[in-house]
């Protein structure tokens, strides 16, 4: 028997802010992709500068810095940091009390992601001849100077595909975010199928609209990988992975 589909359920009045179930989920889109590229900024930042301490030749302290960063983040289930994040770190930092939600949870989500990115940066950086960075220290340049302009140029580049894989993993895993009561796309599809009892479509328009964003972001990746790639110089997209 088919299916009678009635997406018309999207032009209903919902009874709130929003005049129609579809504009409500354009702005719980919005929410999602909001979330998740803050999250991903945070996560490139935070993990670029943690997966390069622990490539460092001469700071032994820094690198077990690093590895206790990524073991931390790297273990603790990503639903169990939104609660930590959004109920407890206020609590025992009086500071972070006033902090919005949507605050808590791109920190939660970041920090998290940028334990994965670290270990890709350190893969990438490892993954360079040793002689490169001698190149470098034979020019007199400083720690900071090699790594800026030998060392992470490559490093970056070689990395990409990981970090395609990471950067559509970061969209996925925003839907978390409905645990505090985020208005992103997972919240909106649990209360709308409640209101309407039309779940398939719902759902249906959801999952088109994840796809749509990961999709998207692998296709900006791909561009970008095919105008910086160096021949010879590729990291699986498993490198340094871990597990979620």
């Amino acid at each position: 028997m088919a299916m009678n589909l009635q997406w018309d359920v999207f032009l209903q009045d919902p009874g709130g802010k929003f005049p129609t179930y579809w504009e409500w989920l354009l702005s719980a889109w919005g929410w999602t992709v909001s979330v998740a590229v803050l999250s991903l900024i945070v996560a490139l930042s935070v993990g670029s500068i943690v997966g390069i301490i622990r490539t460092l030749p001469d700071s032994p302290w820094l690198v077990r810095l690093g590895n206790a960063w990524v073991e931390l983040f790297r273990n603790i289930p990503l639903l169990v940091q939104i609660f930590l994040w959004y109920h407890v770190i206020p609590a025992l930092i009086p500071p972070m009390k006033g902090v919005p939600g949507f605050v808590l949870v791109v920190l939660a989500l970041g920090l998290f992601t940028s334990a994965r990115i670290a270990e890709q940066v350190r893969a990438g950086v490892m993954a360079l001849p040793k002689g490169q960075r001698y190149a470098g220290m034979a020019m007199g340049f400083t720690t900071l100077q090699y790594y800026r302009y030998v060392i992470l140029p490559m490093a970056y580049r070689i990395i990409i595909p990981p970090l395609t894989s990471e950067s559509m993993n970061i969209f996925k895993n925003s839907s978390v975010a409905f645990a505090v009561s985020i208005s992103e796309l997972t919240m909106f599809a649990m209360q709308a199928q409640e209101e309407t009892s039309r779940g398939v479509e719902v759902y249906l328009a959801v999952t088109g609209l994840y796809v749509v964003s990961a999709l998207a972001i692998n296709r900006i990746m791909a561009a970008i990988e095919k105008k910086s790639r160096v021949p010879g110089f590729i990291v699986s997209a498993d490198a340094g992975g871990g597990g979620h």
